[in-house]
């Protein structure tokens, strides 16, 4: 990591993803892979480019990220948090159209424990009334 680099941490759901922010011309490198080739869905891709579209710093930092646990989708939305993060390390400025845009709040949404005596959290097995 170079005194340029900016390091941040994102999560979502059970989805871990350390994110670092080198000036650059909009590369992305997600587990040492090309972004469309590690997410497959145009909709992924477009979601973790959003904290770059709202700044308008799309093509001013190459963004490389490890990302771990959940899946696809809890991975894309820790990486936004991550590279948000990581932007407003880099330009205190930044801090209010994220903000506003919403892409600084951590999502505490989790998975709900299964319950004891049942098929899941919420469902139930069928009543029988004989």
């Amino acid at each position: 990591m170079k005194e340029t680099d900016y390091y941040a941490t994102g999560r979502r759901k059970e989805s871990v993803a350390r994110v670092w922010l080198a000036p650059g011309s909009g590369r992305f490198e997600v587990n040492k892979r090309e972004l469309m080739a590690y997410f497959r869905r145009p909709t992924l891709e477009m979601i973790v480019r959003q904290p770059f579209v709202v700044t308008n710093t799309l093509d001013r930092y190459d963004v490389k990220a490890t990302v771990k646990g959940g899946g696809l989708s809890g991975q894309a939305g820790a990486m936004v948090l991550g590279i948000s993060r990581a932007l407003v390390k880099s330009d205190e400025e930044l801090r209010r159209p994220l903000r506003e845009a919403g892409f600084l709040t951590r999502d505490p949404r989790e998975k709900e424990r299964k319950k004891y005596g049942q098929p899941g959290a919420r469902k139930r097995f069928q009543f029988s009334k004989r």
